[in-house]
């Protein structure tokens, strides 16, 4: 089978889009001079529930991505799930080759975290803080089970982002 084969069929999985977000820590910590750490963030489509008791959800990282080297350090992060009007962040943050995060996170709306002092996306349908409590490598990914500590719902206003065929659609 190949690569495109694969790809192809995936693309017909329709999915929800999230914004995983966390905060890398200051270089170092015990000097008041260095520069505090840096919001990072990323659009992903594989995010999922895994389990009621104890609430953990999954998300699946290129291996070798910032994201991945961030929670492979730094266990706790967050996810704001996409209304259809935010379809510029998701696409933002998927960009290849883009520019600073902290740029990225500009102009968008978010506060930070109680549990995890990540952003969360203002407007989102649902915003989620968690503590990572395994990584599993899967082949050119790592899966990130995280458990939830908090969970928000700061917006009822529209639909889901979904991701299909290549392209972010709205719902119905």
């Amino acid at each position: 089978m190949s690569n495109e084969a694969f790809k192809a069929a995936m693309s017909r999985l329709a999915a929800g889009v999230v914004l995983v977000t966390a905060r890398e820590p200051s270089l170092d910590p015990d000097d008041p001079l260095a520069p505090a750490g840096e919001d990072v963030g990323m659009t992903a489509t594989a995010f999922l529930s895994v389990s009621l008791d104890p609430p953990l959800v999954l998300v699946s990282l290129r291996t070798g991505a910032r994201m991945d080297d961030l929670l492979d350090e730094q266990p706790l992060w967050a996810v704001s799930v996409l209304t259809e009007s935010q379809r510029h962040i998701a696409g933002r943050f998927a960009m290849k080759g883009r520019i600073s995060d902290r740029l990225l996170f500009e102009d968008i709306p978010y506060v930070r975290g109680e549990a995890t002092g990540a952003p969360l996306v203002g407007g989102a349908l649902a915003t989620l803080e968690c503590r990572t409590e395994q990584r599993v490598t899967a082949g050119d990914h790592t899966l990130v089970i995280g458990r939830v500590l908090t969970a928000e719902l700061p917006s009822t206003e529209g639909g889901p982002l979904m991701y299909f065929r290549g392209r972010y659609r709205q719902l119905g």
